[in-house]
């Protein structure tokens, strides 16, 4: 078994940096913005995540996914703690992170709070195939409950809305 000390929390953050979302396999965690902090202390390593939304269905898969990473590295006792605050917003993405994203087919939020629930049709979301802003929402829930399902009028394709928060 290897000693706690001897590893920093910037290997650790390396280490979790390649896990990947496992709803969109395309990014990880920490360029998702769900990797929030490591905390090394005696004889265990703390992981902070935040979810990208409340009942995320994907945050059991990498919890385990984060103790597997790291008892590899030798470290046996890990904690994951989840917490929702600060609350998860689609700013923690990058701009890279979000043009991943448009790559795998799923349009990105250019920042937080710009999603108006209230009256969504009003929302220009570019198509992620064809850029075209000629699109329509078909449903408030996508592939999963972060994301809406929308059609673009110009290639006919659906494509999901990564929710801005």
């Amino acid at each position: 078994m290897v000693s706690i000390h001897q590893h920093t929390e910037e290997e650790i953050l390396e280490v979790l940096s390649e896990i990947c979302d496992p709803e969109i396999p395309v990014v990880s965690i920490q360029e998702m913005g769900i990797l929030r902090d490591v905390i090394l202390q005696d004889h265990s390593c703390q992981v902070i995540i935040t979810p990208t939304y409340t009942g995320c269905p994907a945050m059991g898969i990498i919890e385990e996914d984060i103790k597997s990473a790291i008892k590899n590295i030798g470290i046996a006792n890990v904690e994951v703690t989840t917490t929702y605050n600060p609350a998860w917003t689609t700013d923690w993405m990058s701009d890279e992170t979000k043009e991943k994203l448009r790559k795998f087919g799923i349009a990105a939020p250019l920042h937080s709070g710009c999603m108006n629930w209230a009256q969504p049709q009003s929302l220009q979301v570019h198509c992620p195939k064809c850029n075209s802003i000629h699109t329509q929402l078909i449903s408030q829930f996508g592939s999963t409950a972060c994301k809406a399902l929308y059609k673009c009028k110009d290639c006919e394709e659906p494509f999901d809305y990564f929710k801005c928060h």
